[in-house]
């Protein structure tokens, strides 16, 4: 095996929620061999590259173990909500191949020009950034299931509604978070400018499979919208009960005085 065709290796991180993309955008221009290209950022390394998204993620292509860290605890400094562990995904890769494909979790490249590496990146970063969307989903429906079970076991949940208002914040959180950066699920602006890259970007989205795992997200969405929706109706109930049971007994109060009045 030649050298070009050694086998390397490429790491996904999602580091936060985002970074501070205008600040650390003059950090890494200021003090790196860097290039912008939207909201990405690529770091060249001289074994390497690294890419930067501002949604959180970073993409490293041939990069050694001290290049990486110290890059990362950089992008920490800048980071907004830092994952507090952070997820990664692995792959490998050889360069100067008859043509591009991706099994297996390792790719195949004819060239490693950045842009390649670049439209690859795209996929990757949403990929992981969809694997931690997909984990918020899951760990907020799982925590909040036992109040369906409740409605159905007892015909009504056993919350205060301080405690009520709290769950249905969180639930908002997660979906809010979720629907407002949705949109970089989306084919990547950089492919409007750059079209003839738009298909080896396609090739990893389809191995990622990233439009049917948003199409499930979708649906995780739509779970915690009804229990959005239900939680506001119970509450709606727990209210109208209590002023109910207030009517009957300002009803009762005054059915009494006025017994007391003919009674004295």
């Amino acid at each position: 095996m030649t050298e070009e065709r050694a086998i390397k290796r490429c790491l996904t991180v999602c580091l936060a929620q985002s970074f501070r993309f205008s600040a650390l955008r003059e950090k890494l221009l200021e003090t790196t061999r860097a290039q912008l290209f939207r909201n990405a950022l690529i770091v060249d390394y001289k074994t390497g590259y690294a890419i930067v998204f501002a949604y959180g993620v970073m993409v490293c292509w041939n990069l050694n173990l001290d290049d990486r860290r110290s890059l990362q605890e950089l992008l920490l400094d800048y980071a907004i909500k830092p994952d507090e562990e952070p997820q990664e995904d692995n792959f490998s890769y050889e360069v100067g191949c008859e043509q591009d494909r991706f099994q297996h979790d390792h790719i195949e490249l004819q060239s490693a020009d950045v842009k390649v590496l670049l439209a690859l990146s795209h996929a990757m970063a949403q990929s992981i950034k969809l694997a931690s969307y997909e984990g918020h989903a899951i760990d907020t429906i799982r925590a909040t299931a036992h109040l369906p079970q409740s409605l159905a076991r007892d015909g009504k949940i056993k919350l205060n509604r301080k405690a009520m208002a709290k769950i249905r914040g969180k639930l908002f959180l997660t979906k809010s978070d979720i629907i407002l950066n949705y949109d970089l699920l989306d084919t990547p602006e950089f492919f409007w400018e750059h079209p003839e890259y738009q298909g080896i970007y396609s090739m990893a989205a389809n191995y990622l499979e990233i439009q049917p795992r948003t199409d499930v997200l979708s649906k995780k969405l739509e779970t915690i919208h009804e229990l959005l929706e239900m939680l506001a109706d119970e509450q709606k109930h727990q209210h109208s009960s209590t002023l109910e049971w207030i009517i009957i007994w300002l009803i009762a109060v005054e059915i009494v005085m006025s017994i007391l009045d003919k009674v004295f």
